[in-house]
């Protein structure tokens, strides 16, 4: 089979693609014949070596059919997406044309979705939903910020919160983006360093930060009494926040949580918890309007892993095999 081989820790360039064996899966695990798959943050700190040692083949999520189930609880062809479960961290990723997943980390489907679309749904609204029902309990009506709502969780989030209902604000460090932020669901969108240092403590029942530490302390300011602030992205970068203190830094009754999509498949983080097929049904009828930014073909993955780099992405990028 072919797959997109990290040959060192380095640039785009270190990738190459390679035939690799057929992957046997285990009895708890599922082969999947990997139809897209989204690119993530993630990958490029694993290429990078900022993870440590990472299996050779990356990729954390994507969308295909069973190509082998050995428990026989899934049929041949059945459409499924599947996220983390090790993926590309202790076993090679979905950056390939097979692929070995854990059975708690793969959801089958129905659905008549383009894969590129459908690509969009195990990463990035699957952990936008898990930010916005569990950790943030948000609510129709309420006023959701998301910061860093740029990138492709922050796009799926708005989204979302759209579809629930709720009142958004997003902020961007990039102007000529809002029209497609708005477009994306946000009802007002603020440009970072200029306009977000006017808002005023207290605004918000809920918070998405994924921009990380650094704009940790500013997040909990800007959060209503008994609201709640997740923590969920380090566009900003993965440097740990300096002496924070809780009786300083924390206002009363502000709610912090973290979520971090590595926990799928995980006691307490099913991946059925989430309403896969609910949100597929939802882009299938236009309710909820994700689109991937751009698509790459399988050979164009350093392209992609370039622009993603440079920031320039804009939303969801997308690899689609043939």
């Amino acid at each position: 089979m072919r797959a997109i081989v990290r040959r060192q820790f380095g640039g785009p360039e270190v990738l190459a693609e390679q035939e690799q064996p057929r992957p046997r899966p285990g009895q708890d695990q599922v082969l999947i014949q990997v139809r897209a798959f989204g690119l993530n943050h993630a990958e490029l700190y694993m290429r990078r070596g900022e993870w440590g040692s990472v299996a050779p083949v990356s990729g954390i999520e994507c969308v295909g059919t069973v190509a082998e189930d050995p428990s026989g609880q899934l049929a041949h062809g059945q459409t499924v997406l599947a996220a983390m479960g090790g993926m590309g961290r202790t076993v090679q990723g979905s950056y390939a044309e097979l692929v070995a997943v854990r059975r708690a980390n793969v959801v089958p489907l129905e659905t008549s979705l383009p894969w590129q679309q459908l690509a969009m749904l195990p990463e990035s609204y699957g952990v936008a939903w898990s930010c916005l029902s569990n950790c943030l309990k948000l609510q129709a009506g309420q006023r959701l910020l998301v910061r860093g709502a740029n990138s492709a969780l922050g796009r799926a989030a708005l989204d979302l919160a759209r579809y629930m209902g709720a009142r958004t604000t997003a902020t961007t460090r990039s102007a000529s983006q809002v029209a497609a932020l708005r477009e994306s669901g946000a009802d007002r969108v603020l440009i970072a360093g200029a306009t977000l240092e006017h808002e005023q403590a207290g605004e918000y029942e809920a918070i998405l930060d994924l921009l990380g530490n650094s704009s940790l302390r500013a997040s909990l300011r800007l959060a209503v009494p008994g609201g709640h602030v997740c923590l969920a992205g380090f566009l900003g970068g993965l440097a740990p926040l300096e002496a924070f203190n809780p009786l300083a830094d924390m206002p009363s009754t502000v709610q912090l949580s973290f979520f971090g999509s590595f926990n799928f498949g995980e006691p307490g983080h099913e991946m059925h918890s989430i309403p896969y097929q609910e949100l597929a049904d939802a882009m299938a009828s236009g309710r909820l309007r994700g689109r991937p930014a751009q698509v790459f073909a399988f050979g164009e993955i350093r392209a992609a892993h370039k622009l993603m780099e440079q920031g320039a992405a804009h939303g969801k990028l997308v690899v689609q095999l043939p």
